[in-house]
């Protein structure tokens, strides 16, 4: 248990600070980072979070009542009034997403560059993934701000010119182990209390916004000749599904099974990241959504579908061609495609397009399974996230 009032800081510790937006999306990301660098790095974290309910969704054994806790060697702080006045500027302050710190905290920032320059910490805006061509003129920038303070602006990304993406130094070894005996997720399965899944059964994890996409490709499944697994939990994705389910979402339960022709729906249960990711690992195909997940399922090794946040003017899907056009680099024309006609598809939410580009890609399904084990490494670019932050730190 932390205690600010008691407990001494670190003066090298880090701050994040997060509002939880979309539920999981943006403490997903922030979790993870926090527990790397802990973990990776020795590095005293203070995780400020606005929303500890929502966090306590995939952090199960939080306790959304209380103000400071630890876990994983990671101070989670509840983010409110109260507890800001208690903030002590250690090393590096991380804005997560532009959550935007408080006042109060400006100010005494203000004022320690007045009094002790040398002990202002390194003040980052942690920004959105994103596979565009601004992002390496536009990471590491500075920007002066009212206050007189300065912020620099940290973008994660692809390539050796940007933040990087969060991944653990042993990721890569946990889930080819796991991924080379069958019996692990078919454990895993049994522990969700999911059953009737053989080993040589089609398993697809689905994690959506809602589209009438995944009604049409859940309609087409249910034709094919051999069985295919909906893994699925409680959310907004079934909100897309209420015409085929046999009752409203608000009664659907974890652990439930429905039966549609050849297609089994089981309702999932929330699990912690670990769980999450061994999910992921064990699932043939992954329709994923957001970031945190959307980068979890590229580590996955296995072909997915990138449901990318609806934005203004569709520029969602400029984001989205973006990545495409990175992931199909080294993809054969007539697999790539297909996949990005896919993706683009399931975005716009046309039902007819999305089958049919589906049903193209089934033949190719090992070129695309061979593709997506090798893109980790190369999206990885010889460097994770975490270890780019710590290297920016030194270098200012």
């Amino acid at each position: 248990m932390l205690d600010l009032d008691s407990t001494p800081i670190n003066a090298n510790h880090w701050d994040i600070f997060c509002v939880v937006v979309d539920n999981y999306g943006d403490i997903g990301v922030t979790w993870r980072l926090a527990k790397q660098l802990a973990a990776e790095y020795a590095i005293t974290v203070n995780l400020w979070v606005d929303d500890l309910n929502s966090f306590s969704h995939i952090l199960p054994k939080l306790d959304p009542c209380r103000t400071y806790q630890t876990f994983y060697d990671v101070n989670i702080i509840h983010w409110n009034e109260s507890s800001t006045e208690k903030y002590v500027s250690g090393s590096c302050l991380i804005e997560a997403f532009a959550c935007e710190i408080p006042s109060s905290i400006i100010q005494k920032l203000t004022k320690l560059k007045q009094d002790s320059p040398a002990k202002l910490p390194i003040w980052l805006n942690l920004e959105y993934l994103s596979a565009e061509d601004w992002v390496e003129g536009c990471h590491g920038l500075p920007s002066c701000q009212t206050s007189g303070l300065q912020k620099y602006f940290y973008l994660p990304g692809f390539t050796d010119k940007t933040g990087g993406l969060i991944c653990e130094q042993n990721l890569f070894s946990l889930r080819d182990s796991w991924q080379s005996d069958k019996a692990n997720k078919l454990a895993l399965f049994a522990e969700l209390g999911l059953s009737g899944i053989e080993a040589e059964h089609r398993v697809i994890s689905v994690f959506s916004y809602e589209t009438p996409s995944l009604l049409a490709l859940i309609q087409s499944w249910q034709t094919q000749n051999d069985p295919i697994h909906v893994l699925i939990p409680k959310g907004r994705s079934l909100n897309s599904l209420t015409s085929i389910l046999p009752c409203s979402v608000n009664e659907v339960v974890a652990g439930q099974q429905i039966t549609l022709g050849n297609v089994t729906l089981h309702i999932l249960p929330m699990t912690d990241q670990q769980g999450y990711d061994r999910l992921l690992w064990s699932c043939d195909f992954n329709i994923v959504r957001g970031e945190d997940s959307f980068l979890r399922a590229q580590w996955a090794a296995k072909p997915f579908i990138w449901h990318i946040y609806p934005q203004e003017d569709d520029y969602h899907l400029i984001k989205l061609e973006a990545f495409m056009q990175i992931y199909c680099d080294n993809l054969a024309p007539d697999l790539a495609k297909p996949w990005c006609e896919l993706n683009l598809s399931f975005n716009q939410g046309d039902q007819i397009d999305t089958v049919n580009h589906w049903q193209k890609l089934e033949f190719n399904h090992l070129p695309l399974l061979q593709h997506a084990k090798k893109w980790p490494m190369t999206a990885l670019n010889s460097a994770d996230l975490a270890s780019r932050l710590v290297q920016f730190m030194k270098s200012r």
